[in-house]
């Protein structure tokens, strides 16, 4: 394949790979039959999406995509209990991962029971001692004080804990991958049950928690009741899809974009707290939901409080909100310390042994277990390659994965498990968590890097870089990037696009230690302002620093930029090569 721009070998050591011909030709039809830009009708050919549908997709709306509770498995049974539980004003607890994903679901169910003056039980176990999912001694001790145990997005493969829960009925609303026999609940809600046909498969657990409670709704109004607004519950559905890296995509897409909008409001004192100790200035967008909200309402869960993260979800007492997002602020910025320290080692140690097989993995005594799932997301973005990070104590070893796109990382740690090579493990497509012995590491790394390599991992270049389209300078304007917006959200399975701007003149200034801020011109009209965030880290601030009469082809992703009442497009520098 052809470089595009030619650049085989950027500043970054990267080939770039530009729009498919084919997808050229149907976006250049496209423009010519909508009148849509023609940079937009790139972005939606690449997504599949036809002239036709190209209105639909553009404005998504959340009654034409949501689909009917009822096609889920034993969603009927689960509607049924939560009800009659309401109606009888029974005990309830709720059994939540430690994640974005579950403490969003818990939040969901709280909120919904508390317009009804019913007050549930939130448990989430602690990470190092308890780990993931329900447990014996947790579940026997929740089932002896209530009379029904919802799990979210966790349960799916806890046989023995549901069994322990003596006395009380248990309904699992998951995501996760399960197996062929399931755990003995009264209900079993999970899109990726293997009797399931996969069309909801890319629903995050907050996602299925609210099909349920639209069900519910739908059973109270025809019973002729007054039910709760679950389109206002919609910024906890945005938070927990954008976070947990679920696919934007069918549902999704409409869920994140309308959860935006409701989180645009500020109506939910924990999120509006949490917004503003991170110093959001701006309207919510997939990038504060997945890197400045996200972590924070993970970092409880990560190497503090389990419960923070749910606490400060579901509150509406402000002064609670004001506190717990506090201390959540500061346990990130621990957390953040903890990652980079691991992160450098976990890569040096990753690149020693290779980056260009289908698995990049790194594994070493001492590693907090709360970071080796961002640590693992970094090393999959830096080698565009699936992979592990485990931290040892003594002899066992636990460990977070995280893939890539079309390679279900999952289904090949579970294989792991039915094999005997891991003590034990799960998850989904693109994230999955192991426990194995340190006898185990070698042989069980090898094994899963065999799976992954026959779904096609490691078969693209490590450091290629996607295009979508050529721009000008001039052409990058305000009302070009609200349109492409329209295409969005952008995130897991549906990429920000990235536009290459070849030939131009660049000027830049440093901000900071690692900064770079630039202007960039082809010398035919306006200029574009850009940043290079991190740039002195690698080859790309020194080289754009002083670049003398140079010309730079440049590639990025476009953003506006609000500042002083004004607004204004922005590159967001990923790449350059000289021209």
């Amino acid at each position: 394949m052809t470089a595009f721009l030619d650049v085989a070998t950027s500043l970054t050591g990267r080939r770039w790979i530009g729009p498919d011909p084919a997808e050229d030709r149907l976006a250049e039809g496209m423009a010519q039959t909508t009148r849509l830009p023609l940079p937009l009708c790139r972005i939606l050919a690449a997504r599949g999406v036809t002239a036709e549908a190209a209105p639909a997709f553009l404005a998504p709306a959340l009654r034409d995509l949501l689909p009917d509770p009822l096609t889920l498995k034993d969603m009927a049974p689960a509607a049924d209990r939560l009800l009659r539980a309401l109606a009888r004003r029974e005990r309830l607890a709720i059994f939540a991962d430690y994640d974005v994903d579950g403490g969003s679901s818990a939040a969901l169910l709280l909120t919904w029971l508390r317009s009804f003056g019913l007050t549930a039980t939130l448990y989430i176990p602690d990470r190092i001692d308890e780990g993931y999912g329900p447990n014996v001694p947790a579940m026997a001790q929740l089932a002896a004080a209530h009379d029904l145990i919802l799990c979210v997005d966790c349960g799916t493969l806890s046989h023995e804990p549901v069994a322990g829960a003596k006395g009380a009925d248990v309904v699992i609303l998951d995501h996760h991958l399960a197996l062929e026999t399931l755990p003995e609940a009264l209900a079993i809600v999970n899109p990726n049950r293997q009797d399931e046909d996969g069309s909801l498969a890319h629903l995050c657990a907050a996602g299925v928690v609210f099909l349920l409670l639209v069900e519910a709704n739908r059973r109270l109004k025809q019973q002729g009741a007054q039910v709760p607004d679950l389109m206002a519950l919609l910024d906890l559905v945005a938070l927990a899809t954008v976070a947990d890296v679920a696919p934007l995509t069918g549902v999704n897409r409409a869920f994140v974009r309308q959860g935006l909008k409701i989180m645009a409001r500020r109506d939910r004192p924990g999120l509006r707290a949490l917004a503003d100790i991170a110093r959001m200035d701006q309207a919510p967008t997939c990038h504060a939901l997945g890197f400045l909200l996200g972590p924070r309402v993970n970092a409880g869960g990560r190497i503090g409080k389990a419960d923070l993260g749910a606490r400060l979800l579901a509150t509406a007492d402000e002064m609670e909100a004001t506190r717990l997002a506090a201390q959540l602020d500061q346990l990130n910025t621990d957390r953040r310390e903890i990652t980079e320290a691991v992160r450098q080692e976990a890569l040096a140690q990753a690149e020693a042994r290779g980056l260009d097989g289908p698995l990049v993995w790194a594994a070493a005594e001492g590693w907090h277990p709360g970071v080796v799932g961002i640590v693992a997301a970094r090393l999959k973005e830096s080698a565009n390659r699936p992979s592990v990070v485990i931290g040892f104590e003594g002899e066992i070893g636990k460990g977070s994965a995280r893939s890539i796109p079309g390679v279900d990382l999952g289904a090949a740690i579970q294989r792991l498990a039915a094999e005997g090579a891991i003590l034990k493990g799960g998850g989904h497509k693109m994230a999955a968590g192991l426990t194995l012995t340190r006898s185990q590491l070698d042989p069980a790394m090898a094994r899963l890097g065999e799976l992954l390599a026959r779904q096609g991992a490691g078969l693209g270049g490590a450091r290629d870089l996607r295009i979508d389209s050529l721009l000008t300078p001039t052409a990058a304007t305000v009302a070009l990037l609200e349109e492409i917006e329209n295409a969005g959200p952008f995130g897991a399975a549906a990429p920000a696009p990235r536009f290459a701007f070849a030939n131009v003149a660049v000027s830049s200034r440093r901000i900071g230690e690692s900064h770079l801020k630039l202007t960039i011109s082809d010398g035919a009209g306006s200029a574009l302002d850009a940043i290079a965030f991190g740039a002195f880290d690698g080859p790309l601030g020194p080289a754009l620093e002083s670049p003398g009469h140079r010309r730079f082809h440049l590639a990025g992703k476009l953003e506006l930029n609000h500042w002083n009442g004004r607004t204004r497009v922005q590159l967001r520098l990923d790449d350059a090569a000289p021209a």
